[in-house]
């Protein structure tokens, strides 16, 4: 069975437009290693080359917490998450593979 396509969201950064995508949800564990935060994929809308900004893991939601969806998303983290893949160096117009940039819990 194929997996459905995630949805892709617009923004706009600095007077550039892009498109992000929640590549990963939180997983948490009660080994330290094995628990990850959320990604999201991100490119320019004009561009080829695609960063994954990953999240620290953060709290662990209470028993009976949903699951994380796009839309829940605050979008001035997104924001931050852009701006600083490029201020770290990601070039969304060159080809390669793609980069990965870890952030903290504001997206700095």
């Amino acid at each position: 069975m194929a997996q459905p396509k995630q949805a892709e969201f617009a923004i706009s950064v600095d007077g550039e437009a892009y498109v992000w995508r929640l590549q990963r949800k939180p997983r948490w564990s009660n080994k330290p290693s094995e628990r990850s935060g959320m990604a999201i994929a991100v490119r320019h809308a004009e561009g080829v080359r695609e960063a994954v900004v990953e999240f620290p893991p953060g709290e662990q939601p209470q028993f009976g917490g949903g699951q994380l969806r796009p839309e829940q998303i605050d979008l001035r983290l997104v924001t931050n998450a852009i701006a600083s893949a490029v201020a770290a160096g990601w070039d969304p117009y060159s080809r390669g593979r793609v980069v990965n940039i870890v952030v903290d819990a504001q997206g700095n």
